[in-house]
């Protein structure tokens, strides 16, 4: 009998790096297996992205303030799910941010100063969940303010990783792992019969490893402001931005975020930066299945009550 092991394949997908991991006796089998995972994923880019003119989102960004744009099934659920998200953190998580001017954010080395708080709040106008009408009687979309624009940065890669891992297991995958840019969900066990051992990013050193835990059936999904930031008057800002204020979120590293779905975990990930470590964990403590761990300005950590930190 042929032993268990692990086969990979890393791709860029989405715009991202992906990866598959199945655990499998034959890596023909496996390779095959992973084909499912990657269709699935292309599948939903083609739905999702803003890259093409053509797709479901695009169409909807282009009728904006004109017309309901007709959509799949699909998309209009994703869209709900996006809107319910919105509604518990307070627009802190809002797909409308594509409305944002993204002139007035570059994050380079020749950004030396902030917008002014009347500019910073002029280019994030548009953005309003509550302005995303949908009518799922006849299945469209209508974003009531011209100008606007939807995107799925927030929730599209856990998404799409959560459906990949669906289509696998249906097609007989028992143990592996989806991670879509850090975004990833696991299921069933390594070859050993223990757990994934998932690595937390350290917010000040993106080769190394903050923090280790062992997980199963679940899905971890980390927003953090060491990969794109800037520095101005001493002080780092993260490219990640408050919706409602225009300006950027500072006080907080990383946030990571364990659920047993990836799309929640990524959608989730984001309003906790934004909110803050007090607003944040109190929210994600209200929330069944979620947990979360925070690491601020000064290194310190925290988390969400049913996870124990451990030095």
């Amino acid at each position: 009998m042929s032993e268990l092991a692990l086969y990979k394949r890393a791709m860029k997908l989405m715009g991202n790096h992906f990866e598959i991991t199945v655990v499998a006796e034959d890596e023909l089998w496996a390779n095959e297996k992973i084909d499912v995972g990657v269709e699935e994923i292309k599948r939903i880019e083609k739905l999702l992205t803003t890259f093409a003119t053509d797709s479901e989102t695009n169409l909807i960004n282009a009728n904006a303030g004109i017309a309901p744009v007709k959509v799949s099934a699909e998309v209009i659920a994703l869209i709900e799910r996006s809107l319910r998200i919105s509604s518990v953190t307070q627009g802190a998580f809002d797909i409308s941010y594509g409305s944002v001017d993204k002139s007035l954010w570059n994050f380079d080395t020749t950004m030396t100063s902030l917008p002014s708080n009347e500019i910073a709040k002029q280019s994030v106008r548009l953005i309003n969940y509550k302005n995303i009408i949908i009518d799922t009687a006849s299945s469209t979309v209508f974003l009531k303010e011209i100008g606007m624009r939807i995107g799925f940065g927030g929730i599209g890669k856990g998404y799409a990783a959560e459906k990949a891992k669906l289509v696998m297991q249906a097609a007989g995958v028992e143990s592996g792992v989806v991670n879509a840019s850090g975004d990833l969900t696991t299921w069933g066990l390594m070859p050993n019969g223990e757990k994934w051992t998932i690595g937390i990013v350290h917010p000040e050193m993106a080769e190394s490893v903050f923090s280790y835990m062992n997980v199963s059936g679940l899905s971890v999904a980390t927003s953090g402001n060491y990969e794109k930031f800037i520095v101005i008057d001493g002080q780092k800002y993260s490219h990640t931005i408050n919706p409602k204020t225009g300006l950027p979120v500072t006080g907080i590293k990383s946030v990571t975020i364990v659920s047993t779905n990836a799309e929640v975990a990524d959608a989730m990930a984001t309003p906790v930066m934004i909110m803050g470590i007090e607003a944040g964990l109190h929210m994600i403590n209200q929330i069944k299945d979620i947990e979360a761990i925070v690491i601020d300005d000064n290194n310190t950590l925290y988390a969400s009550k049913n996870i124990l930190l451990t030095k």
